[in-house]
């Protein structure tokens, strides 16, 4: 173990050895959330999906919604952290970390709210038994598994050399249960020069994959809705405008993320406003893509005055405008105004543009979905009114908090278990101009 890296482990050894009153009371805080999720769940089990706000033409709602947002932050997560790996960026060391637990957690939890859809949890196994390999739904089943497994083995990869460390640094004062398997995790690397160029060949080649899967996966996802006739979806644009999608809301994430870490283990000196800017760049980059992806889907439906696609166009004007407006609006323009132009780059300014880029990014998987059920190719005559308008339901936005919670919750606890910034190589130091806010 070098010096520099001895030196960073005492600095962020406090955080590893023990968790503060504050600490304690956000952990209780996200399980409180989480309880009132379980509850919620139980409800919809007991009582079925009549105390959720979807019905015969709205099939699915905000449950759909946090699915494709989750799982884009998951794939932005994975293509950030595999190029930043790939193409040696010098100043991924701090931040890297972040983006690989984001990958990871958002995994984990995005495909459980698929699972909310289902009327039958206990014919779940039949998609395995029994699945279709014509349906799209069966290839999300095979992409989502492959890229979990891909994740988890990069990010094992990227975390091993500081569990050696860890396992080595003897002056962490941990129980005996997290030293033992420190100890088996780090599968006897003591950092020789073979074992450093067989790690660094392994992770560049699963960076590379984790990058092709996150891709194809979310392509694969885009898919499910552009293959159907639905007007709205019906679209050969979705795959290429679902990834610039996530990569986009996943960098506004991964922003947050940087703020947070920052004010909570006092990072100002490995978190400086040099990444924040590096990142912000990221972010106005995408912002500029996913516009013109915005524009060229609503322009061609528009110019086109097919009927159903007007109709659903109307809709959007009419009963979903602010929706709309935060959506292909200002969620476009904030990015290009803050980071843009120089004097608006603070880090202030930039994580409160990250966060309306992700309100306005799940509002836009929102309006992917939910205008567009209300819209149906053929509408079901005679229908119930409050059965053809989607209104979600306090059981809906519990379990979506509870996700939410989840999230933060794996997050805290993964800044518990190995240091939220890398060590192992990471030399950086700040100069006080980049620490300044």
């Amino acid at each position: 173990m070098e010096n520099s890296e001895k030196t960073m482990l005492k600095e962020f050894a406090p955080q590893i050895e023990r968790t503060g009153i504050q600490g304690y009371a956000w952990i209780a805080f996200l399980l409180a959330v989480i309880g009132l999720g379980v509850y919620a769940f139980i409800q919809q089990v007991t009582k079925g999906h009549v105390v959720t706000g979807m019905r015969d033409n709205v099939v699915w709602g905000i449950y759909i919604v946090n699915f494709i947002f989750f799982m884009g932050v998951s794939y932005a997560g994975a293509l950030i952290s595999g190029t930043l790996h790939l193409f040696k960026t010098a100043w991924r060391k701090p931040i890297i970390r972040m983006a690989e637990f984001i990958t990871v957690i958002s995994l984990l939890i995005g495909p459980g709210y698929i699972l909310l859809c289902i009327g039958r949890l206990d014919k779940l196994h039949y998609l395995v038994l029994h699945g279709r390999i014509q349906s799209p739904i069966t290839w999300d089943v095979i992409a989502i598994s492959t890229d979990i497994f891909g994740c988890f083995i990069f990010l094992y990869l990227a975390i091993l050399r500081d569990i050696a460390n860890m396992r080595d640094f003897e002056e962490l004062q941990l129980p005996k249960w997290r030293k033992k398997l420190y100890k088996i995790m780090s599968l006897g690397y003591t950092g020789t020069e073979e074992q450093k160029k067989r790690l660094e060949r392994a992770t560049d080649i699963m960076a590379t994959m984790v990058i092709a899967i996150a891709i194809i996966v979310y392509s694969v996802l885009a898919w499910i809705f552009s293959v159907t006739l639905q007007p709205g979806w019906h679209s050969t644009i979705f795959g290429p405008y679902f990834v610039i999608a996530a990569v986009y809301s996943g960098s506004a994430v991964l922003i947050l993320a940087m703020w947070f870490f920052r004010k909570v283990y006092h990072l100002e000196q490995y978190i400086t406003k040099k990444h924040f800017v590096s990142v912000g760049l990221i972010m106005l980059v995408l912002a500029a893509f996913f516009g013109y992806f915005t524009f060229s889907d609503y322009l061609t439906k528009w110019y086109g005055s097919e009927k159903n696609d007007e109709l659903l166009i109307q809709l959007l004007f009419k009963e979903f405008y602010w929706p709309f407006i935060i959506s292909n609006y200002i969620g476009v323009l904030l990015p290009l105004i803050v980071v843009g132009i120089a004097k608006f780059r603070t880090i202030p300014n930039i994580t409160l543009t990250a966060v309306v880029v992700i309100v306005a990014l799940w509002l836009n998987r929102y309006l992917i979905v939910v205008p567009t059920l209300q819209s149906p190719y053929l509408p079901i005559q005679d229908s119930r009114t409050e059965w053809s308008i989607y209104s979600s339901t306090w059981v809906e936005w519990s379990l979506t908090a509870a996700g939410i919670a989840l999230f933060c919750l794996l997050f805290t606890l993964a800044s518990k278990f190995i240091p939220i910034v890398s060590i192992a190589g990471n030399t950086q130091e700040a100069k006080p101009e980049d620490v300044l806010v």
